[in-house]
């Protein structure tokens, strides 16, 4: 680490140092003990700038405490068959851990169909998932591999890719909106597998749009990129849509506890057991109401208002019969 980035860190500690509660209790569950980790995740967002990082920060805690975000694992999808529901058509899974320790979550962004529940459902859902990663998944890992553990890898699966997926744009971009403000630089490299034609047309237009920090994450791997990633990643890690070619990602094509989407697999049924258990205890203090837990949607980068339009450009272009 430079002598320019160890003065940023001093800076900018310096600045949350000055935080008053309740933002300094909301950010003890941000970092989770590893404190100079998570503010070189921020400066990385901001470009290594220690005031632009500061505010990104103090946005991202507000918005957790405005929010409630500490409590969101105690507030559980109910009834079960809407969670159901809302786990079958937002297909995400954890497959196990890189050779370097680093969790894999798996992604079936062509099969995910988001057409069960409401905008609110899946932000949710989305949030809790990524809450269990930050406070459960990469402390356990940071311990069990005896080092400071904080990203992950993601494996996009493509397949099933097709043109509806102009309906799902409005909803990834308040997804990864949320992601960019709030969890800034927790994916170490996305993977994308089983790509379709429609999405490498995609990737042509919107790959120039992307930072050069994001650009150098991504890798499209060639049909389901099971190879490639067994360079990163030993078989039992590999999400089961990359274990042979031509396998896809249906969520009927493997048993539930092979399929990391699946209900039936050790994550789901650890996640949510845990969103069970910590609503239980917070049962004592509010009952559970029905009906979903309402996030704020940030309004989106304006890069990524751009990009979102890039790509509705590109499907409506295929939808029209031009795109071949």
């Amino acid at each position: 680490m430079g002598v320019a980035s160890q003065d940023a860190i001093k800076q900018f500690q310096a600045f949350i140092d000055q935080v008053e509660e309740p933002l300094r209790r909301t950010f003890q569950n941000v970092h989770q003990g590893y404190v100079t980790e998570t503010l070189m995740r921020f400066l990385k967002a901001r470009d290594w700038d220690p005031s632009k990082a500061y505010k990104m920060l103090v946005d991202c805690l507000n918005w957790r405490v405005q929010n409630e975000i500490d409590h969101i694992l105690s507030k559980p999808i109910v009834p079960a068959d809407l969670y159901t529901a809302v786990r079958d058509s937002q297909l995400i899974g954890f497959s196990g851990y890189s050779k370097e320790g680093l969790p894999v979550f798996a992604i079936g962004v062509g099969l995910s169909t988001f057409d069960k529940a409401s905008v609110h459902y899946y932000v949710q859902s989305h949030i809790q998932i990524n809450e269990y990663r930050d406070r459960i998944i990469l402390p356990s890992a940071s311990k069990k591999h005896k080092r400071t553990i904080t990203t992950c890898i993601k494996v996009l699966d493509m397949t099933g890719l097709k043109l509806s997926a102009l309906n799902q744009i409005k909803l990834l971009t308040i997804i990864s909106s949320i992601d960019d403000l709030n969890y800034p630089e927790k994916t170490n490299t996305y993977y994308i597998a089983n790509a379709p034609y429609v999405f490498s047309a995609c990737w042509k237009v919107v790959k120039p749009l992307l930072q050069e920090r994001t650009r150098r994450k991504i890798q499209v791997l060639p049909g389901c990129g099971r190879d490639e990633l067994l360079n990163v990643m030993d078989y039992s890690s590999l999400p089961h849509f990359c274990k042979r070619e031509g396998s896809g990602s249906s969520k009927h094509s493997e048993t539930g506890s092979e399929n990391c989407y699946s209900l039936d697999h050790p994550f789901h049924q650890e996640l949510y057991n845990h969103i069970k258990q910590q609503a239980r205890q917070r049962e004592t203090v509010e009952p559970i109401k029905q009906g979903s837990f309402h996030v704020d949607f940030p309004e989106p980068p304006d890069d990524e208002s751009e990009i979102a339009k890039t790509i509705e450009s590109e499907l409506h272009k295929f939808e029209n019969g031009n795109g071949v």
